[in-house]
């Protein structure tokens, strides 16, 4: 008898990076950002995955953009910031380091908040991963230098779909085929992203 198709990441989670109205005209892409952020949020959905979202300084920064706003009604955090990663003990406190989780990262700015993060994640002993369809910065040139410096400190530098389907792993999940659906959803949109902030690195 076959066993029964399980996950390949066991502990996922997924961190959402300042993603915030007052960066809408100044980062680089940004509505590609936004257009990842939202299958990685339907994606977690679906595979149950657990969801931490920050804003930076908001009273002077705003809230997380409007078009997020509705898919992070579940997350498990959602709180404002001043330092600039997201390691903050509201979200920290739902980690273990006995027990590293794999968590990806989406947001702005790359080579800020964003680096800052993954940077923190890795010394506590998780698995990184920062999806380059899914950051970007207000300079575009400092997209490439942040991921660079991110494959060096350890983190996994890939892409939303590959990310989701290595989260499952098997084809025989349950919940494959809700997330063939996002996927196919977004295929549009996907292409778009890629061939706009991938062109660079």
């Amino acid at each position: 008898m076959a066993d029964k198709p399980t996950r390949r990441l066991t502990r996922p989670a997924l961190f959402i990076c300042d993603i915030q109205e007052k960066f809408r005209t100044a980062i680089w892409n940004y509505d590609k950002v936004i257009l990842t952020t939202q299958k990685m949020l339907k994606a977690a959905s679906v595979l149950n995955i657990p969801i931490y979202a920050t804003t930076q300084n908001r009273p002077r920064l705003g809230e997380t953009c409007s078009e997020l706003l509705p898919l992070l009604s579940t997350a498990i955090e959602h709180v404002d910031k001043t330092r600039f990663s997201m390691w903050i003990p509201p979200i920290s406190k739902h980690f273990s380091s006995s027990l590293p989780s794999e968590i990806v990262i989406v947001g702005i700015e790359s080579h800020i908040c964003v680096t800052q993060t993954a940077i923190d994640l890795l010394r506590e002993g998780h698995k990184v991963y920062v999806l380059a369809d899914g950051v970007s910065s207000c300079n575009r040139e400092e997209v490439p230098v942040a991921l660079e410096r991110l494959r060096r400190e350890g983190v996994v530098v890939t892409t939303s779909e590959s990310w989701i389907y290595e989260c499952m792993g098997d084809a025989g999940i349950e919940e494959f085929r809700g997330i063939a659906k996002v996927v196919k959803e977004s295929s549009g949109g996907t292409k778009e992203v890629l061939g706009a902030l991938l062109s660079k690195i």
